[in-house]
C-alpha cells in the first residue's frame, strides 16, 4: 500500500490535462465530476470537462448534467468528431479560456480489446496529459489487477482511483493493486454522491480492511460538512432546555452528510464486525423516514412538540406515509433527548455543560474554580503567602480509614457498595 498517500499533480503550465481511463461501469465518468467538483471547490481551480466516449449512448449528455449539477464547464458537444479530435479541441478551449485544469473522460469497453488501447493510445499522444488516472471498480477483486497491468502496459499510467470502496468487499485489489502495478493509489470513490471521493491514506485504508475504524478520516469530513456556526447555535438551545424538533432535524440532516448511519459506523473501531447484526439500527431508511415525519410537521409543531395530540399524529402519520406509531416513536425520542439535554445543561450550565454532565451521575457538578482575584485574596491572609509548590500525597494514595472520609483508601465510595457514583436510592 506504501507508507504515505500520493496527492494529485497539478505543477504544471496551464490548463493542465487530466486522462480517465478505465473499462466500462468503473465510474469513469461519475469519477471525472468528482474530481472536478473537488478541484473546484477546494482548491479553486478552474475546471473544463470534455467527453471523449462517442460510443456508449448518451455518455456525452451525461457529463454535461453531471456539469451543470456540480456548476463546472462542459466541453460543447460537436457531432461527428473523433477522440482525439475532442481531446485537441478541449486542450486548446481550455487555453483560450484560462481554464487550470482540463479532465478528459475517455471511451470504455466491457473487456480490454485492442481497439480501446490503440485509441486510448492516440488520445494520450495527442493530449499529452501530465496525470493519467486509472479508474478501477475494487469489486472485481483481483481482475482489477489485471486490467491495472493492461493498462499500464500500453499508457504512461500516473495513478489509480479505486471506486465503490464502500461495498461489502474487504478492499483486495487495493492491497495488492501498488505491489503489481507499482502505480499509487491516489483517490478513493466512497459513495455514489458527487462529494463521496477521499485521499488515499495507506494506513487509514489498511485500518478499515482490518475493521479498526477510520477515525482521522470521520473527524475531517466533520470538519468539511458541519455548519459551526450552526451547531453552536443548537448547542446553546440545548443547554437552555430548548430542544425541538426543527433542532432535531438539523442533527439528522448534518448525520446524513457525515455519509448516514452506515457510513459513520464504518469509521468507527470494532464496527465493522458487528455490521451484520446491526443491519437494522443502522439502516439510513430510518433515518430517512424520520425526516419525513417531521417535515410532515407545522412549524408551530415541531417548535411545541408536546402539543402534539392524538388527531394530529394521524394527520402527520398520513403526510409522511408512515403509522401513527412512527411518529410516536419520534416523539418519544425526541423527548429522551431533550430531557437528556436538559439535564447536562441545566443546574450546571454556569459551570459548562460538564458540570451538567457530572450532575447526572450525581457528582454535583464538582468543584468551583476558584478566580485570580480568590487567589489573591487568600495569599494576603495567609501568612508567608501561598507556597510555591502545593504538597503531593503520600505514595500509594490517602491511607485506609482516613480520617472524616470514611475509608476511601478501599476504591469505594460511601452509599453503592462497588460503584463509584452516587448514593443508592
Amino acid at each position: 500500500l506504501g507508507t504515505e498517500g500520493v496527492a494529485i499533480d497539478l505543477q504544471a503550465v496551464p490548463p493542465v490535462p487530466i486522462l480517465m481511463v478505465g473499462l466500462q461501469g468503473s465510474g469513469k465518468t461519475t469519477t471525472t465530476a468528482k474530481l472536478a467538483k473537488r478541484l473546484f471547490e477546494k482548491q479553486k481551480k478552474k475546471v473544463l470537462m470534455a467527453s471523449l466516449d462517442t460510443r456508449r449512448p448518451a455518455a456525452m449528455e451525461q457529463l454535461a448534467v453531471l456539469g451543470k449539477q456540480i456548476g463546472v464547464e462542459t466541453l460543447p458537444i460537436v457531432a461527428g468528431q473523433t477522440p482525439v479530435q475532442i481531446a485537441r479541441r478541449a486542450i486548446e478551449a481550455g487555453r483560450l479560456g484560462g481554464y487550470d485544469v482540463v479532465m478528459l473522460d475517455t471511451a470504455g469497453r466491457t473487456h480490454v480489446d485492442e481497439a480501446l488501447m490503440v485509441e486510448v493510445a492516440e488520445v494520450e499522444k495527442a493530449a499529452g496529459p501530465h496525470e493519467t488516472l486509472l479508474v478501477v471498480d475494487s469489486l472485481t477483486g483481483q481482475d482489477a489487477v489485471n486490467v491495472a497491468r493492461s493498462f499500464t502496459g500500453r499508457v504512461n499510467v500516473t495513478g489509480v482511483v479505486l471506486t465503490r470502496v464502500d461495498g461489502d468487499g474487504r478492499g483486495g485489489a487495493a492491497l495488492s493493486m501498488r505491489a503489481v502495478t507499482g502505480k499509487p493509489i491516489k483517490l478513493l470513490g466512497t459513495s455514489e454522491k458527487m462529494d463521496g471521493l477521499e485521499d488515499f491514506h495507506p494506513s487509514r485504508i489498511a485500518n478499515r480492511i482490518l475493521g479498526m475504524g477510520d477515525i482521522v478520516s470521520l473527524v475531517e469530513k466533520a470538519a468539511e460538512s458541519i455548519d459551526a456556526e450552526k451547531g453552536m447555535a443548537i448547542a446553546k438551545r440545548m443547554q437552555a432546555g430548548q430542544f425541538n424538533l426543527d433542532d432535531m432535524g438539523d442533527q439528522l440532516d448534518q448525520m446524513m452528510k457525515l455519509g448516514g448511519m452506515q457510513g459513520l459506523m464504518g469509521m468507527l473501531p470494532g464496527v465493522k464486525n458487528m455490521q451484520k447484526q446491526l443491519a437494522g439500527a443502522m439502516d439510513d431508511k430510518v433515518i430517512k423516514r424520520q425526516r419525513a415525519i417531521i417535515r410532515s410537521m407545522t412549524p408551530w409543531e415541531r417548535r411545541n412538540p408536546k402539543e402534539i395530540d392524538g388527531k394530529r399524529r394521524r394527520r402527520i402519520a398520513r403526510g409522511s406515509g408512515t403509522q401513527p406509531e412512527d411518529v410516536n416513536k419520534l416523539l418519544k425520542m425526541h423527548r429522551g433527548m431533550a430531557d437528556m439535554m436538559k439535564s447536562m445543561g441545566g443546574a450546571g450550565a454556569k459551570r459548562g455543560p460538564m458540570a451538567g454532565l457530572a450532575n447526572m451521575f450525581g457528582l454535583g457538578g464538582g468543584m468551583p474554580q476558584p478566580t485570580p482575584e480568590m487567589l489573591a485574596e487568600l495569599q494576603k491572609k495567609m501568612p508567608g503567602g501561598l507556597p510555591d509548590k502545593m504538597p503531593s500525597l503520600p505514595p500509594g494514595g490517602l491511607p485506609p480509614g482516613f480520617p472524616g472520609l470514611g475509608g476511601l483508601g478501599g476504591g469505594k465510595l460511601p452509599g453503592l457498595p462497588g460503584f463509584p457514583f452516587g448514593k443508592k436510592k
